[in-house]
Order: structure tokens, then sequence, then C-alpha cells
């Protein structure tokens, strides 16, 4: 049976940079003293630095516009019909963009595979029919959607594109991450409420999945659930767009979950085997407790904080933006592992090795 290997990845994110604006739009809906200090505290613990949105804030923050049209104004929040519109135009568009950084040139009338995730928005035809028209892929092109699975979506379809390659060597698949998840933010006055604002953005990654054996061999999957840490984390469709549940106690959670299960995520190998870790920058405190619970060293996570400082959480893609820095260093032989975080509470994992 033929191995299957990420042979390359590109990332792209809309042209907004815009962290400290939607900082201060959020902040200004405070008007209690001691929220906005706790408020200020938990930016400056965030360690973000760069965060890119389709929505752009206006100077005076009185608003939030995309496309000049403007969409966040406090007391009229869109509705989720409203931002399912915003999703239908912008998504296309920056997955364009990821794919046509790939370069495949005439290989992409090679690729016979295409697996979409999403978990920010819905609409059919889709992403996967449009990206047929807008980069010429062929017609027949076999076309999966990995749907609102959150923050784990892309490490469940590079799981399918192993399957696929592994048992049709000659397939090339594409897989598509592509996430708005500024588009659902909540108009809220409390703490814990308000994270969303500090901590999502958008982006977009490609990765191209084959037998060939260049770039990060696929080499294992393991996921593993805490059910009794599953209301920590929830993403429902409500009236006013995508509303999610993130509790504080998550990075506890997550600890446990990777103490519990350690042996079985590195199948054999001890944490100082691993040479790389792409671990989904799900935020700050997330980061510390895989630190934590693999005893790793300080600079074991440096991509994935990287990554969060320059991009913050974009949901599915984030990962494949930790793993595209990985595969850009190009260090043949090392061991590698990677893991994303969602509702469940879940950790997907996976081992990989470049080569």
């Amino acid at each position: 049976m033929s191995g299957a290997y990420i042979n390359e990845i590109a990332t792209a994110v809309p042209p907004h940079q815009v962290h400290k604006a939607f900082v201060q739009f959020q902040r200004q809906m405070l008007h209690d003293r001691r929220k906005q200090s706790i408020f200020d505290r938990l930016v400056e613990k965030g360690q973000i630095e760069n965060r890119w949105s389709c929505v752009l804030p206006a100077d005076d923050l009185s608003h939030a516009s995309i496309n000049g049209e403007i969409f966040y104004v406090p007391g009229k929040f869109p509705s989720t019909g409203e931002r399912m519109r915003k999703y239908e135009i912008q998504a296309p568009v920056l997955a364009q963009r990821a794919v046509e950084t790939l370069n495949l040139g005439d290989r992409k009338r090679e690729i016979t595979h295409l697996i979409v995730t999403s978990c920010t928005g819905f609409s059919a035809p889709g992403i996967d029919l449009e990206m047929i028209d807008r980069i010429g892929l062929n017609p027949s092109i076999e076309r999966t959607i990995i749907g609102f699975m959150g923050c784990y979506a892309a490490m469940n379809a590079l799981k399918a594109a192993r399957h696929i390659v592994r048992s049709e060597p000659k397939a090339k698949v594409l897989v598509l991450s592509i996430e708005l998840c500024t588009l659902h933010f909540q108009e809220n006055y409390e703490l814990e409420g308000m994270m969303p604002f500090l901590l999502f953005a958008d982006g977009c990654a490609a990765a191209l999945v084959s037998a060939e054996p260049r770039g990060l061999s696929i080499e294992r999957f393991y996921a593993t659930v805490l059910p009794e840490a599953a209301s920590q984390m929830a993403w429902y469709i409500r009236d006013l767009g995508f509303d999610m549940v993130l509790s504080s106690r998550i990075p506890t959670s997550i600890a446990e979950a990777i103490r519990r299960a350690s042996d079985a995520i590195l199948a054999g190998l001890k944490p100082k085997d691993i040479e790389l870790w792409a671990v989904h920058p799900g935020g700050r405190a997330i980061l510390d407790a895989v630190e934590a619970a693999f005893r790793l060293p300080m600079t074991a996570l440096n991509t994935s904080r990287r990554v969060l400082r320059d991009f913050g959480n974009m949901s599915s893609a984030t990962v494949l933006f930790v793993l595209k820095s990985l595969l850009d260093e190009n260090k043949s032989g090392a061991n590698g592992c990677a893991m994303s975080f969602g509702p469940g509470l879940t950790a997907e994992t996976m081992l990989f090795k470049a080569v």
C-alpha cells in the first residue's frame, strides 16, 4: 500500500489587518472600569499582534463594513442570512487566492479529489463547485465537504485524503480549509462572550496530498474525546449568526485529555523524539496547556505561537498555517506531531515525518 504525503501548502488571508481595531471596537462596549481593566489584561495575555479580516472597522469605530457596506454597528448586528450572503461572496475569493498560490499550473487538471472544510458558512452550490470554474479544475473531480466540525476539521480532511491516496495511488487530493470567523462576532457585553472579538480571524489554506514522496509523510492519526467537557466548547446556528461557547476551563480539559491519551497519540514515541510540533494555536493558554501536558521545552511550540501572533485563530485553517511553516523548514527525517481541538471536547492528532 502506498503512502500519502502533504506535498505543498499555500495560505491566504484577507487584506485588512484589524487586530487593534477589533479590540478597540469591542472595548467601547464596556462602560464598567473594572471590566475594562480585565479586558485589557486579556488582550495583553493573548499574545496576538495581527489578525486579518474581510470586515473593516471604521476609523471612528462607529461601525465595521465589508466593501463599504455597513456590517457591524452597535445596537444592530447582522442576521444569519446577512452573514451568509457575505460568506457566499467573500469565501470563494479567498479560497481562489490560496489555491492560486500553490502555483499548480497545468497540474491543476491532474487533481482528482477536492476536500473542502469550513465551519463558518454554508451555501449550495458551494465553494467546491465554484472552485472548478474559478481555477479550472476537472469538472468530474470528486468533491467532499467536511462542515461544521470546528477547528479540528482540517485534520479530518487530511485523514480522508490519506485514505483516498492509499487506496488510489494515482490520486491527487486538494484539501481546502476556508474560514471567515469574523463574520460571526456577536454583540456581547459580558467578558467571556467577548473572547471571539479578541481571538478569531479569517484565513484559508490549500494543501496538495498525493503518493509522491516529498513534503510531509502522513504516518498516523489518533482522536481522543473528553465527553465530560463537551459543554465547554460549542458552536450553534442562531438567528444572529453562529453563536460560540468558549469556557475558560478548556485549556485544563485539553491538558487532561492529552495526558490520558499521550501514549496512544505518540504511538510509542516520546515527546523528546518529536522535533516538529504543529499544535493548533487556539489561544495562548491552549498552547501553554499542551506544552505542560507533554513537558515540552519552551521553544517546542514556537511555530504555533508565531502563527497565533501573526494571524490569530482561523479555526480549521490554522493548523495548516503551522504545518506550512514546518514544511518550509525542510528538516528532512524529523518526526512531527500535529493536533487540533474542537467541540466534543475533541483532540484530533496526526503523526508525520519530513521527507
